[in-house]
């Protein structure tokens, strides 16, 4: 009985080890692929590769020459840190003077180490340790920096997207980087406040472009979606200048246009901070008109006052922000790129503009290197 009682005790023990070991080593993958554990088990790895090379440059330096020596190199530039990094290229450097022995002198044929091999090797180690460096102090390892960036990518996307409207509303909103990059300076927050009833808007152009503004735009989307719909309308605009005005930034300005629109009247307000003008299509009388309110560029003084324009939208009608990178350019005005834009945007009258927010950037600024993004909100007939 007392044996049977020992096997039991002794089994029950090695399978709690067993398990205490498959969990350290699944937390020990999962800290390694995020950038937070140790990277022994790849340094172990390649460290093992070494004489694996070596021995293989040394039975049939034809095949396996010695500048195979730069595949550990090159991966561990990839994966270790920079200590550990020092170590691979120490154990790379004495396989390369061993083979440099054994195989002999380079002038007695191609199949040695030459001064070509080692200066291949060594560029190699320089360019991996540089790129080790960076990472260690960004503080993003290789296994999650284009995760992160997908991420980011991922999270402006969703912060742009407009809400649902009530039947009767149409909404459809466009957005290109600069150069066809995947960040942009434009960027737009929307949220229905108010019990649903009001739609609230902002499209905002962070001076720069392309990747430049893209990180300060992902800063002020977010701060701006937290401030939008907690601030009563007409305060938005002062406390994103504020904020701003805080960064300290070097480039800080930023342009905005703030809409506040009754979805059950159709009646709006409209409040800019140095952005160009929205263009409302009037159904009855077919023409463009400009709206655009009063007030200064985002982050450039303290105590700026927004003064608003009102309007409304009635059956048929359509509304329409942009940014400047979608009206001007080098060959032309801005005066000019909004006669363009309405000239094109007449061609999807008949349509409700469904679709038409992509298609207008194609048509109007589809080679212009700039961010340009273009929002259509419009009151079926």
């Amino acid at each position: 009985m007392g044996d049977r009682a020992g096997v039991a005790s002794y089994t029950a023990r090695m399978r709690k080890s067993a398990h205490r070991a498959r969990v350290a080593l699944r937390r020990s993958g999962v800290d390694y692929f995020r950038g937070e554990g140790s990277d022994w088990v790849a340094f172990a790895g390649l460290l093992l590769t070494i004489p694996a090379i070596t021995w293989g440059t040394l039975t049939n330096p034809v095949w396996c020459s010695p500048v195979a020596l730069v595949l550990p190199i090159v991966a561990g530039g990839l994966l270790l840190r920079p200590a550990s990094l020092l170590g691979l290229y120490a154990t790379a450097a004495g396989a390369l003077i061993v083979e440099s022995v054994v195989l002999g002198p380079y002038t007695q044929g191609p199949a040695h180490v030459t001064p070509g091999t080692v200066l291949v090797v060594a560029a190699c180690g320089l360019f991996g340790l540089l790129i080790a460096q960076f990472r260690a102090r960004v503080g993003v390892p290789w296994r999650r920096g284009g995760t992160m960036l997908f991420d980011l990518r991922e999270r402006i996307r969703v912060q742009s997207a407009l809400p649902r409207l009530p039947q009767g509303w149409h909404r459809e909103m466009a957005l290109r980087p600069a150069g066809g990059q995947s960040f942009s300076g434009d960027f737009v927050v929307a949220a229905r406040t108010n019990g649903g009833r009001t739609l609230e808007v902002l499209l905002t152009d962070v001076s720069g472009k392309g990747m430049d503004a893209g990180s300060r735009a992902l800063l002020l989307s977010g701060a701006f979606g937290g401030l939008l719909g907690s601030l009563p309308p007409h305060a938005f605009l002062p406390a994103a200048n504020g904020y701003l005005l805080r960064q300290d930034w070097d480039e800080g300005f930023a342009t905005s246009i703030h809409l506040v629109l009754d979805l059950e009247s159709g009646d709006y307000e409209l409040l800019s901070a140095g952005h160009l003008p929205a263009l409302q299509l009037h159904a009855g009388s077919g023409r463009w008109e400009e709206k655009s309110g009063e007030g200064p560029l985002l982050g450039v003084y303290d105590g700026a006052e927004f003064h608003p324009v009102k309007g409304s939208l009635l059956p048929g009608d359509v509304l329409m922000l942009f940014t400047d990178g979608l009206v001007e350019s080098a060959d032309r005005d801005i005066a000019e790129g909004i006669d363009r834009l309405t000239g094109e945007a007449d061609r999807y009258v008949a349509s409700g503009f469904e679709g038409a927010a992509w298609h207008l950037i194609e048509a109007c600024a589809k080679d212009v290197n700039d961010d340009r993004a273009l929002l259509l909100i419009s009151r079926k007939a």
